[in-house]
């Protein structure tokens, strides 16, 4: 993902709407390695914006979605959650506590190991 100062150009480019809660929502997925959910931004977002929508939250990631600036991960914990990282790696879901971390293994390792 791109930068939130590049991501602001680049709504303005594709002739999106900016508010400031679409730069905030930049601020908190750039770098953000804990792959959110929608709910859980909101949360986040909540905290430092509090008149900031749901609905704003979702519209904003289905935007970097549709402009290749996010991952959305469909994964078997039940709502969606969001990768700004874009390099090529795959995913592990703990069943216990649900968090998701990336996995780098190149195509080799990747044929042996079972579970990816």
């Amino acid at each position: 993902m791109q930068h939130p100062a590049e991501l602001t150009a680049a709504f303005r480019a594709n002739g999106l709407k900016l508010t400031p809660q679409r730069q905030l929502l930049f601020r908190l997925l750039h770098g953000n390695t804990s792959h959110p959910s929608a709910e859980a931004l909101y949360v986040a977002a909540s905290e430092q914006m509090p008149g900031i929508s749901l609905r704003t939250v979702y519209q904003t990631l289905t935007d970097l979605v549709a402009m290749g600036e996010l991952q959305q991960l469909n994964l078997s914990s039940g709502s969606a959650r969001f990768d700004p990282n874009l390099d090529e790696h795959h995913h592990v879901l703990c069943s216990g506590c649900g968090e998701v971390r990336d996995v780098y293994v190149d195509g080799a390792e990747y044929m042996g190991v079972e579970g990816l």
